[in-house]
């Protein structure tokens, strides 16, 4: 029997090397050229996986890069970077502009993301934090009583963009190509065009394209219309700013032309609306605009290191804690009624979501601005109280927040209760993850977004002076965020010692809002890295990232079993649960009828079946160094590994 995740722990992990070699779907370049050439996409064939059909893979290993991406011609755009002598940063950044291309909907230049970088040579992992920030005349009561519809389709949910500094900041720091040599993939698939793929086509004219005609001209031509799938889509308007970007420099986007189309751009608003207001953001904003370099937090999970993203996102302490609850009960034991969707497994799984979206909505939010209790969120004492909550046979009534504070080391005792009413704060419905290794073993997990499909729904550019037709207006060919509706509609924060809430999410002027992306990676007893992952989906992203680790470690699933599998998710304090199907090109068909049923009889309400995630990875055996992937067949991963076949070493 192959060796298993879990079992590899115990010994050398060779075995789990073989297993993934054994388990991959989707991967392209091992079964001969099926990706798509970048250049031009006129009567070029969809790759197998965006035909809803996984390429045969024999299982060799690879030793010069491997790219998991959830779309083929990003993914080709990385590993041509990787061929071309670049580095897993390079690639990354390749393919971050690509997916502005190739996924619109999802991310791009008008928003920002978290890039964890771990560097072999030295053995630091680090993080670049480019998301988005309030600008200078952002209030904490901009958004109350305001709709989400209303608030998210309007200039006053855009922050200021971080990603082109952020990757500059990437490739200069840590990069072995320059940018304008890593954007160049990016320029090609915006100029000479891109097969559109089934989500393409199936993402790119939805309600949220339709909010302003410059969008709906793009998304939807014709009406309401629909390019084909195979069809043939061009950006002009991206590949020239793309190009002024790579000629002039990442400062070019937040000056001139460009940064007029995003101030012009998020003064936009519906007219007649309720409650949609222009944007505040101003060219001081732009020009104050700064990435930051971040520590991962750490835990540990049954001898494994976990590093994953620290705030602003939200993600990793609340991972973290979810994985600390739950260690001590017996997963993956189904002797004990604790295999692999039981209803035991589920309900243990649900009860430590609630309990850390709990603590989520009251402890977490920008730590710039706000003092966080982050270590004692994660303090082993603390979490075992949380533990002690979680009873698997019964639901509780209600999952309230605790108090960390006394675990914060340098705080006092507690203050009093805590506010347990729900934070409104508005729902992410696209984003984007990518996972890069390459030949000297450097890895990157990159979670990148403009928030909800389309962001803001407007592209970043104006009307010249005299006309105010469609046909007149200035695309700069990317569209802008609705980050800030990430912060709490309602202001939160309370003093009273009898209600106390920091408003850790609450709005304020050059703050970033609380995020739910967890790029994340695990390393072995001996602190060598062996996973890099992440998924889109909201704050079911941290679900995501929590129930592939437990398919892992726990139930001892190959890395694309694991990552095919059915999920669940409670994304909130007294929220129902979601079940996700599994991955449609996975062996997986659900959870049993039978453990649903069980939730259900434990109080749980089980809402309808739907996605969750999207969940891309690359593993390195430590012992041998050969590298693979692993990509989640519910949008359209792809992993290519390198060399390819019939070249390379």
């Amino acid at each position: 029997m192959p060796v298993t995740f879990k079992a590899a722990r115990g010994r050398s992990a060779f075995g789990l090397a073989a297993l993934l070699a054994c388990s991959a779907m989707m991967v392209v370049s091992c079964a001969g050229p099926a990706v798509a050439q970048l250049a031009p996409a006129t009567g070029v064939d969809l790759p197998a996986q965006a035909k809803g059909q996984p390429p045969a893979w024999t299982g060799p290993a690879y030793r010069q890069g491997v790219v998991s991406v959830a779309n083929p011609h990003a993914a080709e755009a990385g590993a041509r970077i990787l061929e071309q002598g670049g580095n897993a940063v390079d690639a990354a950044v390749a393919i971050a502009y690509a997916l502005n291309v190739v996924e619109p909907q999802s991310a791009g230049i008008g928003g920002g993301g978290f890039m964890m970088i771990h560097l072999a040579r030295s053995g630091e992992t680090f993080a670049i934090d480019s998301r988005e920030r309030a600008p200078a005349q952002a209030t904490p009561e901009m958004f109350k009583d305001k709709s989400f519809a209303a608030a998210s389709t309007s200039g006053l949910a855009v922050g200021v963009p971080g990603m082109v500094r952020g990757t500059a900041m990437a490739l200069q720091g840590w990069g072995e190509l320059d940018l304008a040599r890593v954007l160049q993939p990016a320029i090609d698939l915006a100029d000479q065009g891109f097969a559109a793929t089934p989500r393409y086509v199936s993402a790119s004219c939805n309600a949220r394209a339709l909010n302003y005609p410059e969008t709906e001209a793009f998304f939807c031509p014709g009406g309401l219309s629909r390019v084909a799938v195979g069809e043939t889509v061009r950006n002009p308007a991206l590949a020239e700013t793309l190009r002024t970007i790579a000629r002039d420099g990442a400062d070019a986007f937040y000056r001139g032309e460009i940064a007029r189309g995003i101030l012009e751009g998020q003064a936009r608003f519906r007219a007649g609306v309720a409650g949609a207001e222009p944007g505040r953001m101003t060219q001081a904003d732009l020009d104050a605009y700064l990435p930051a370099l971040r520590e991962p937090v750490v835990g540990q999970y049954r001898g494994y290191t976990i590093k994953a993203m620290s705030p602003p996102s939200s993600g990793g302490l609340t991972v973290l804690q979810m994985l600390g609850m739950v260690e001590r009960f017996p997963l993956g034991d189904a002797m004990q009624g604790f295999g692999f969707g039981s209803t035991r497994t589920l309900n243990v799984m649900a009860e430590a979501m609630r309990l850390a979206f709990a603590d989520r909505a009251v402890w977490m939010g920008d730590a710039d601005f706000v003092e966080l209790p982050s270590r004692g969120l994660v303090d082993p004492d603390y979490v075992a109280l949380r533990s002690a909550l979680i009873d698997p046979d019964a639901r509780q009534p209600a999952a309230l927040p605790g108090d960390p504070r006394p675990f914060e080391p340098g705080t006092g005792s507690v203050v009093g209760a805590l506010d347990t009413g729900e934070v409104f704060s508005g729902p992410g419905g696209s984003t984007t993850h990518f996972s890069v290794v390459d030949k000297w073993g450097n890895m990157v997990s990159y979670t990148n977004t403009i928030e909800s499909s389309h962001g803001a729904g407007m592209f970043a550019g104006y009307y010249p002076a005299g006309c105010a037709e469609v046909a007149c207006f200035r695309s700069l060919g990317f569209l802008l965020n609705n980050e800030l509706t990430d912060f709490n509609f309602t202001p939160a924060a309370d003093p009273d010692p009898a209600s106390y809430n920091p408003g850790a999410n609450d709005v304020a002027a050059f703050k970033r809002p609380r995020s739910s992306m967890v790029p994340t990676m695990v390393f072995d007893a001996a602190g060598r890295p062996l996973l890099a992952y992440g998924s889109p989906g909201g704050a079911t992203i941290i679900n995501s990232v929590f129930n592939v680790t437990l398919n892992l470690i726990d139930h001892r699933m190959t890395l694309q079993d694991a990552i095919d599998a059915p999920r669940l998710s409670v994304a909130s304090a007294g929220g129902s649960v979601s079940v996700d199907p599994g991955a449609p090109l996975g062996r997986f068909d659900g959870f049993p009828q039978a453990s649903l049923d069980g939730l259900r009889a434990l109080g749980h309400t089980v809402g309808a079946v739907s996605d969750i995630g999207s969940v891309q990875a690359v593993y390195v055996e430590p012992q041998t160094g050969k590298q693979y992937g692993a990509a989640d067949s519910r949008r359209e991963g792809t992993v290519i590994g390198l060399p390819r076949p019939g070249g390379g070493r």
